[in-house]
């Protein structure tokens, strides 16, 4: 049923993409957060801060996604400009805040995954607006994506920990039904691909063939991330905790940066990866779900 449901709140979003929409506008734009808050909230009661701790996997997560999301930037741009510009998002885009979830429910360490969640977002708020500008954006600051970022990703925490040691039966209690935070994910998953979908049917004006190539590359960078990030895990001894956190992307970010600061049409990469990612962590969850009834 888990591998089932994010197919079908997928479809479901795209069919109901007006109605969703409308209903995301109405209540200003607090539907997404209000679910990554919550979901987040679940998670953090069950991380412990003295397990928190840097690692060169962390280190190594960063330098491929600076350093590769202006590469393929240059590799690109003699071809399209906004098809370079699209790619470069993808890859320059910070871990996901439903990546940690994801990460759980798929055996990773989620202090691991929770001490790269906060580090990363932080050091693309600094070190996006110099990528940003290079590639043709307009003025960005570290202040502007921080303040995307941060309410998100430093309040669920602060209140996960507080109920974890301050209000320890109801941090149990949260800790003990964290599966809740699965459902709160299909939820909020639903949302964005509905947001998705309008957005790509009022693009109606639009090359569509370097719509398709953008889909295309967008698919390829997804794969090789969570390879690479796979790859690297290994090597540090968690395999899940390095993919994910490579190749799981907060994509509501990279679609706001793309349109915010540069080709607004770019956005369409960051937008299929919306749906490539998720495709992925469906093939995840039943490869995990195969093993435990094999067991």
């Amino acid at each position: 049923m888990r591998t089932v449901a994010m197919p079908m709140c997928m479809v479901v979003g795209a069919l109901l993409c007006r109605q969703i929409n409308a209903l995301e506008v109405w209540t200003g734009n607090m539907i997404t957060p209000s679910l990554i808050f919550l979901m987040l909230f679940f998670t953090y009661c069950r991380v412990d801060l003295r397990r928190m701790k840097l690692s060169w996997l962390h280190f190594w997560l960063l330098a491929f996604q600076f350093t590769v999301s202006v590469a393929v930037f240059f590799a690109l741009s003699p071809l399209n400009t906004v098809v370079a510009q699209g790619a470069m998002v993808c890859v320059l885009a910070p871990i996901a805040m439903a990546a940690v979830v994801i990460g759980g429910m798929l055996g990773a360490n989620i202090e691991t995954m929770a001490t790269y969640s906060l580090i990363c977002n932080l050091a693309t708020a600094l070190v996006a607006p110099m990528i940003l500008h290079f590639a043709g954006g307009n003025d960005c600051s570290f202040g502007l994506i921080l303040a995307r970022v941060a309410p998100l990703l430093i309040m669920p925490f602060v209140a996960g920990q507080f109920c974890r040691l301050a209000i320890k039966p109801v941090g149990r209690w949260v800790a003990d039904h964290g599966s809740i935070s699965f459902y709160l994910w299909l939820v909020s998953l639903m949302v964005v691909i509905g947001r998705t979908t309008s957005f790509i049917i009022d693009q109606g004006d639009a090359n569509g063939t370097v719509e398709i190539v953008m889909a295309a590359v967008s698919f390829v960078i997804c794969l090789l991330q969570f390879s690479v990030g796979r790859w690297l895990g290994r090597k540090y001894g968690d395999t899940v905790a390095g993919g994910q956190s490579l190749g799981q992307k907060n994509t509501v970010l990279a679609v706001w940066m793309s349109q915010a600061f540069l080709n607004p049409l770019s956005s369409v990469a960051p937008t299929a990866y919306i749906v490539w990612q998720n495709f992925v962590n469906s093939y995840q969850i039943y490869r995990k779900d195969h093993e435990k009834a094999e067991q």
